[in-house]
């Protein structure tokens, strides 16, 4: 190396070696050997490892950066500014702190329901829950065609676990993966999560991620069940308060009290205290809130059209670089990372 990074601080010595291009390509176990034979200090391994993960603008999650979270509310709402990139930080850390409260719980009573594996995985479902979205959220759902599902699956959840695929794939992130002991049995645990399937005609258990003895870990992210998950529990918080509007609700109440259980169908599930059925009351109520005021604004509804209106014309261009057209990109995740709502 051309200089001495023994004196520098983290930051200086993340943004030193970002310049070296010798440094670029190494793997990771082959990285942690140079840092060991340096004798640096594990907090800048760690930092390193961690800037490769969010601070590489080859990542495709970068998009979300650009993707308003309420669409076109922003031009009824200046303050609902927020994106689809901070909503899913959100969702990926209350996904972990609802699994961890969980399994405390239930490791305290000696029953190991979860484990650290199952953690991560909660998080990394909820932190890549939304790479479907496209430019204005859920109102580009409406310009594209469908995609062919086999299931009820909204379109920005089949694009979601697509684009998970290619993002692992593209930015060779295996090896990073089973560094943390994740396997590709872990992967599609993940991408059940993100779109969870129903049971079929006969009630036969749909998922091949997990067993059916941990069901109720595919009610943490995406709830098909009930509609209960961290994914509301971050945007009614995020939501509100960019809109200026209350939010009754309490996520901390609901982590305090859930826990698992056999539910009347014979089935594990996420449940609460009966008192908190006035807590659940409010998590409904400012749901429907949100729609109302926000969501099915009138103006919001007229100034989307007119941006629907706008796309349509624009439909047949081709994208840069790319020999897909606008609504062609939902079959090339390279050519949909390209979309944004700015």
């Amino acid at each position: 190396m051309t200089a001495s990074v023994e004196q520098q601080t983290v930051d200086r010595v993340c943004q030193f070696l970002e310049e070296e291009q010798g440094l670029k390509n190494v793997l990771i176990n082959e990285f942690t050997d140079v840092l060991l034979s340096n004798n640096w200090i594990c907090l800048i391994y760690f930092s390193i490892v961690f800037c490769q993960v969010f601070n590489d603008s080859v990542h495709g999650h970068m998009e979300l950066r650009y993707i308003k979270q309420l669409g076109g509310a922003y031009f009824v709402y200046p303050g609902a500014s927020h994106n689809r990139f901070e909503h899913s930080l959100g969702v990926g850390y209350l996904a972990g702190e609802l699994a961890q409260a969980l399994k405390t719980k239930h490791d305290n009573e000696g029953e190991n329901l979860i484990d650290e594996k199952d953690i991560l995985c909660v998080q990394i479902a909820g932190l890549c829950h939304d790479l479907g979205h496209g430019p204005y959220s859920h109102m580009f759902e409406s310009v594209c065609p469908k995609k062919k599902v086999k299931c009820n699956s909204t379109d920005h959840e089949q694009i979601s676990i697509e684009m998970f695929d290619y993002l692992v794939e593209e930015n060779g992130l295996k090896p990073l993966l089973q560094l943390y002991g994740l396997s590709d049995h872990d992967l599609s645990f993940i991408k059940e999560m993100i779109d969870p399937k129903p049971r079929d005609k006969d009630g036969n258990w749909p998922h091949k991620g997990r067993g059916e003895d941990k069901s109720f870990l595919y009610e943490i992210v995406s709830n098909k069940t009930n509609g209960i998950d961290v994914d509301k529990f971050d945007y009614f918080a995020r939501d509100c308060h960019h809109l200026g509007m209350q939010n009754n609700f309490d996520y901390r109440r609901f982590l305090k009290f859930a826990r698992v259980c056999e539910a009347e169908d014979g089935k594990k599930h996420i449940c609460t205290r009966d008192k908190e059925v006035y807590n659940m009351y409010d998590f409904f109520h400012t749901r429907y809130c949100l729609h109302r005021r926000a969501c099915q604004h009138r103006v919001k509804t007229v100034i989307e059209i007119m941006i629907k209106d706008a796309l349509s014309k624009v439909k047949d261009i081709k994208i840069e670089g790319f020999e897909k057209t606008l609504l062609e990109s939902i079959d090339d995740m390279a050519a949909y990372t390209k979309l944004t709502g700015l």
